[in-house]
């Protein structure tokens, strides 16, 4: 990897700048920080304002080349986040897959020529495009500064890769951080002066079906008794926070925990059916997250009899000490001046 940023660097390796912004988030660590909700935030954000498109590789599909997002779309054709964040925002804006970020920008400006901001899901790594801007997330519980390189620890490159971020994200912060700690995060990831570090977490919104026409009672988190049972399902890399929401409450929790973008099988399926059956009395249901979601909705396994009883749980970003204000024009900045100084 080291030899192979250098290539860049020598430009032996060539990048590929566009006359659009582009605006790049990634990560150094594998998978669990929280870059789609991310990539959702910028897009709320700056929809109105700019024609977005989003590209990314989307993982775990079962197409090949590139594909554009359309109403007839599923997850398994574009990848399960870019089926999430075009079910949000589709058709406002243009969300295509493609293992070639070259190719797949060029193809997006083929078919929507007015996209003028374009916004790459998890390629920090893929340093044929040159960015506009580059957001790194790293975890506030597992930092770089903490991890190891693979197969040691989860990084993709080392820690010295933070040197090409323009603004890095401390994401999953625990609630009621104090300043010292921000102050002590900071000193440890030891940016330089020009990069920007912002910390965000997680706000969760209530429950939402997942099969909407088969749910006859939407449980209120506010109003649950603290003897209900909930049996959490999850295939994502890190469902900790999620469960830690849940026993916030005061619910009893079991979670059943499948590997990251994890495709149900009919025996998974059966699995949970057995799993949910074994929790006594009535007073039960299941949670998933947001992510999960999508590919339970559209998973011809799913137990009919279940449908009214799985909900999921939307998650926003929320930024931290004053982030909420200023990440968006800190970003729009950083923009201007990448162009400015082309």
């Amino acid at each position: 990897m080291a030899i192979r940023n250098r290539m860049f660097e020598y430009g032996i390796l060539k990048q590929t700048e566009f006359q659009v912004p582009v605006v790049v988030v990634g990560n150094v660590a594998m998978g669990g920080t929280g870059k789609t909700p991310h990539v959702e935030y910028i897009v709320e954000a700056l929809m109105n304002k700019y024609n977005i498109g989003v590209l990314s590789r989307g993982y775990r599909r079962s197409t090949r080349g590139f594909v554009i997002a359309t109403p007839q779309s599923r997850p398994e054709d574009i990848g399960d986040e870019s089926y999430q964040i075009y079910r949000k925002f589709g058709p406002e804006i243009t969300v295509a897959v493609c293992e070639n970020r070259v190719d797949g920008i060029k193809r997006m400006m083929e078919i929507n020529p007015a996209i003028n901001m374009l916004i790459l899901d998890d390629a920090f790594q893929h340093r044929y495009v040159k960015p506009s801007v580059s957001i790194v997330l790293t975890e506030f519980n597992r930092p770089v500064f903490a991890d190891n390189l693979l197969p040691y620890g989860r990084l993709r490159e080392t820690r010295a890769a933070l040197n090409r971020a323009d603004i890095v994200i401390a994401t999953k912060c625990p609630p009621g951080m104090e300043q010292l700690e921000y102050s002590i995060f900071g000193e440890k990831l030891n940016l330089f002066p020009f990069q920007k570090l912002f910390f965000s977490h997680f706000n969760y919104g209530h429950f939402v079906p997942v099969f909407p026409d088969e749910a006859t009672d939407i449980p209120a988190i506010d109003t649950i008794k603290p003897d209900t049972n909930i049996l959490v399902v999850t295939g994502v890399a890190n469902p900790k926070p999620f469960a830690r929401f849940l026993r916030r409450n005061k619910f009893k929790v079991k979670l059943k925990r499948f590997p990251d973008h994890h495709n149900f099988t009919a025996s998974d399926m059966a699995v949970i059916e057995s799993r949910f059956a074994e929790i006594p009395g009535d007073d039960k249901f299941i949670a998933t997250t947001e992510k999960d979601a999508v590919r339970l909705f559209n998973n011809p396994y799913f137990p009919h009899n279940l449908k009214s009883k799985i909900f999921y749980v939307p998650i926003k970003v929320g930024f931290i000490d004053r982030g909420d204000r200023e990440f968006i024009p800190t970003l729009e900045k950083t923009i201007r001046d990448s162009r400015l100084f082309k």
